[in-house]
Order: C-alpha cells, then structure tokens, then sequence
C-alpha cells in the first residue's frame, strides 16, 4: 500500500506531501488543476523516463519519494539486489536541470530497471487509454496469462523455446559449413598428431628441467660432493678430525675449569652434526652418476617440448592448457559432424517445446471464458446490456517463446452487434468501460497492494458512473485503490477525497493539494455536478449523494487480503 508521496519542485508543484491510506481515493479538481502531475510524479517515481521539462520553472531539480509498505513477495528480491530490508520501500527519484537523473530505494542507489521492478510488484496502474495496449496480441496475451496463473508455464516454454532455437541452430551451421568444418577437423588432426605422442602433462616441466640440469652436470656435481666429503672427513686435515682434536685439548682444562664445560658439550654436537653431514654428502655421491642415456632422453623429449610451444605461439608452461584446448575443439568438430545426432537432438528439444506449448495452451484456454464472463458481466452493469466480450486464441504458424498462439479481445458493444477485434470499436464512452471491466476482473489476480486509476471514466455519466463508483469501491475492499476521476458519482463512492487545486502566487501558478473532510467534501461534489455550485439545490444533492455511496471499510479490507498494512492513525492530508 502507498503510504506517502513527497513531490518538489515538479512541473507546477513547489513542495507537497500526501499520505494515503487503505480503501478508495478519490482525486478530483478542476480541469487543468494538475490531477496528472500526481500520477505522473508517481510513475517517476516507479521509474518512467523523464527529463528537464519536468522540473518547475527556476528550480535546479525536481525530487519525487514514494513510500509503501514492503510486499512479503519483495523481501528476497530486495534482499538478491543488495537494498536494506524493511516494514516500508522508499522509492525516491531526482531530477536535474540538464536531464540528469538518479533513482534510490531504501537510501541506496538503484537503476531505473531496479525501480521498474520494484514498482510492477506495488502499483498497477490503468489509463484512460489502457485499451490501445489491450489492442496489441502481446499486451493481451499478457494480461490473459497473468489472469490464468500461467507464469511458470510461460516461463517453462520460453526456456524449451531457448532450448530447440539452440539446437536448430547448430543444426544449420553444421548443414551449411560442413566443407569447412571438413577441413579444419583434418587440419587439427594433423596438429593434434604431434601433441597426442607428447602428451605434455600439467606437473611435468619444472621437474623435467630440474632432471635436466642435474644430468647435464652428473659429472661437475660429482666432483663437487667428493671435495666436499674430504674437506669434512678427511684423516688427516677434515673438519671432523680438527673438531675432535679441539675437544681432547679442551677436556683436561674443563676439569680444571668446570666452566669450560658447556663450550666443550657445544664442541659435541658440532662432531656429532658433522658426523650426520658426512653420512648425507655420502649417500648423495652414491646417487649421482652420469646416465648419458638417460640425459639423451630427457634432453629430447625437452627440445620436442619447446618446439611444440614454439609451434603453438605458447609459453612452455602453457603447452598442456593448449593440448586440451585443441582436443576439445576436436571433440566439438566430432560432433558437428554428426548430422544425424544434431538432427536427433533438434527434434527431441522440438518435442520438448511442443509439450511445453501446449501445457501453456491449456491454460489459457482454461481462464479465456472465465475472463470472458466476468468481463461480460461488468460491461451489462456498466451501461452496455446486452454487449457481448469473447478471447480468442489464434494459432500461430510456428511456436514461438510466448506460445503456440496469439490472443485478441473480441467485444460487441449492444446486443446483435457483431464481435469484432478490440481495436475497431469506435465509442470512447464504450471503450473506457471496457477497460475499465477488464482492469476489474483481472485485479483480483494481481499480487499488488495499490490499483491505481487515471480517468478511466471518461466518457461515461449517469447510472453508469454510479457503477462505477460502487465498482471502484469494492476493489478498495481488499486493497488500496486511488482514482483521478471527473465524475461526482465516483467521486461520492470513495472512502476518502483528495482535491487538486491551482492557484497564482507572485505572478506564477502552484498546484496543491488537500484532504477533504465532510463538510469540504460536499462543496466539491456539488461543484463537479455542475451548475451552481452554492446553491441549497446542489449541495442537497451532493449531501444525498455521499448519504447513498456507502463505500466498503478498511477494516473489512485488511482482514480480507491477507498480508494488507496495518491503518495509519493519521489521516490522509498533505502540506503544501
């Protein structure tokens, strides 16, 4: 539910803030007042593309906030965008003069996709002329589908969709490039020969050079540890013999001098150290030889390892990263050479499209006669006895994501008139009530908590209008309903009034807005029913008027819906 909207510096408002409460509102003024301004502020809000224009004359920018209470089907979504979770959703939008513009939800930067999102979930809105959309296949396969519940099923036919696509079109590139896909599979063959008798391991070059070196220098090396050995155990002048010279010397003293003692412990340890380095310089003097044979092998498979690099344009150490790579591109060419299995394989993804289209089918011939009735049944209340409204579901040459079928709304205006496409009826007056029948029959099958009415009575009056007005009430029983409306009789039917007045200040004009209570409420209903509106005569019957709408509660509302916000203990009203 909206709770609160918080307008600056737009078009003609300087400053202004509404709060909202459950039920219907009604938004009325005179013509010209600025009734759109609010609407089209909120619909910046939820993330239309505006621009400059819409800032008010002089102002450096222009700043819309909406506040609504968090749908539970909005928690993880805001929690999968990264926003701060809460009992309320500030959708808040600014508006420089050079057409700049920033969106934020909860206090964070958003996109404007973000704000469009969070925004389909909050309010769906119903212009006057929603029927021109309702007019195009897509737009009423739409709406048919969200009224049937088919969004899994639409969801799971876009994918087998995606799915055969894929398939049919390896199929064609396979078809039409087969001679070239021919020769480069050949070619790769041959490179692959090469690489395949290497086999060049992942974990094998540094201990191949490692092997390398030590082979390539058995002999230095050699020499290198026997000059160790006798510099540490030779008989005569090692290190070993002059260490235990240095302790036969020293004992006698350390008698003398206790000490002296831990000097001569100390010259232990280096003997018996020694001793241990002695045994390891041995034991690796044992090991090393020279293997010219094995010091050929591994300088060969060494020399054919870099002239694999070489060839590939590759470090050597990338080598085996390339084998693979050109296997599995092998591999892929394998099987795009396969045009049975491709084949196969693009008409088993076809079935799969084919079950999933027509579970879709199903279900939307399923709710096209229920949407029909109860369309059907809200145009003879509204003034069109007699007319008639079907769905038609039209197949398609091919299926595609959306279905095997297109949709048309088919409506006779009176009774013996043809059923003819949405597009071709003519009357405005007919048109509106229409839309306004479909926008009521589907609204009970949208999750949002606030509907939201744009003159969507235009062009009817009398007994109808006071259809309507009932009729908007009893969708305000089990959510929040706003309308901007011209008609007394809607109007009177609402639990709630918003007035839109426009006024001069130091030679420019504002736009305000305010709540209106009883008393108020009479005045403005008198003046919407035209005539004079002061006279006894129109305020008696603008006082029957609002005696005779008896709009559904609140209360009754939220224990309706479930999940509907708790009542705020402030009226509705605005600062302007």
């Amino acid at each position: 539910m909206l709770r609160r909207l918080h307008i600056r510096h737009f078009v003609l408002v300087d400053e202004l803030e509404l709060e909202f409460g459950p039920g219907f509102t009604a938004l009325t003024g005179e013509t010209g007042a600025g009734k759109s301004i609010l609407i089209d502020a909120l619909k910046l809000a939820l993330g239309e593309r505006g621009d400059a224009s819409v800032l008010l004359p002089g102002a450096a920018r222009a700043e819309i906030s909406a506040e609504f209470d968090t749908p539970p089907q909005l928690a993880g979504w805001l929690d999968e965008q990264g926003f701060e979770p809460g009992e309320t959703l500030l959708l808040r939008r600014v508006i420089d003069a050079q057409g700049r513009s920033r969106g934020y939800l909860n206090g964070s930067p958003a996109t404007l996709a973000q704000l469009r999102e969070a925004g389909d979930a909050l309010v769906d809105i119903h212009g006057q002329h929603a029927w021109q959309s309702l007019a195009r296949s897509d737009s009423a396969r739409e709406l048919l589908d969200a009224y049937a519940g088919a969004a899994s099923e639409r969801q799971a036919c876009a994918q087998a969709w995606r799915v055969w696509r894929d398939a049919e079109q390896q199929l064609q590139t396979a078809r039409q490039d087969a001679g070239q896909l021919q020769r480069e599979r050949e070619s790769l063959q041959v490179e692959l020969a090469e690489l395949d008798r290497l086999a060049p391991q992942a974990d094998e070059w540094e201990p191949m050079n490692a092997e390398h070196r030590r082979l390539a220098h058995a002999a230095e090396l050699i020499e290198q540890l026997q000059g160790a050995c006798v510099w540490l155990d030779d008989e005569e002048s090692g290190a070993l013999r002059m260490l235990a010279r240095a302790q036969q010397a020293l004992q006698p003293a350390a008698a003398i001098d206790p000490g002296l003692q831990p000097v001569l412990e100390q010259l232990d340890q280096l003997h018996t150290l020694g001793a241990e380095l002695g045994h390891e310089l041995a034991a690796r003097l044992r090991q090393a030889d020279v293997d010219p044979q094995r010091l050929a092998e591994v300088d060969a498979r060494l020399s054919a390892w870099m002239a694999q690099a070489r060839r590939q344009r590759v470090s050597p150490e990338q080598l085996p990263a390339q084998w693979q790579q050109l296997r599995a591109r092998q591999q892929e060419l394998e099987q795009g050479a396969d045009l049975e299995a491709l084949a196969a394989r693009e008409r088993a993804a076809h079935a799969g499209l084919r079950e999933a289209a027509a579970r879709l089918s199903a279900r939307r011939a399923g709710a096209c006669e229920r949407l029909a009735q109860g369309v059907r049944a809200l145009m003879h209340e509204l003034g069109m006895q007699g007319g008639d409204f079907s769905v038609a579901l039209r197949e398609l040459p091919q299926i595609q994501s959306a279905g095997a079928e297109s949709v048309e709304l088919l409506v006779a205006g009176h009774a013996g008139a043809e059923l003819r496409p949405l597009a071709r009826v003519a009357s405005g007056g007919e048109l509106s009530r229409i839309a306004l029948a479909l926008a009521a029959t589907t609204a009970a099958q949208q999750p949002v908590g606030t509907l939201l009415f744009d003159e969507v009575d235009a062009g009817i009056g009398g007994a109808v209008a006071h259809t309507v007005g009932r009729l908007l009430g009893a969708l305000g029983a089990d959510r929040q309903v706003l309308a901007v409306t011209h008609l007394a009789q809607v109007a009177a039917a609402a639990s709630r009034h918003l007035q839109v007045d426009k006024a001069s200040r130091d030679g420019r004009t504002f736009s305000s807005v305010r709540a209106l209570d009883a008393p108020a409420r009479v005045l403005e209903i008198a003046r919407m029913l035209g005539g004079d509106a002061s006279s006894e005569t129109a305020l008696a019957h603008a006082r029957e008027m609002l005696q005779g709408a008896v709009p559904e509660p609140a209360p009754r509302a939220r224990r309706a819906r479930a999940g509907a916000p708790r009542e705020r203990s402030t009226p509705p009203g605005s600062r302007a």
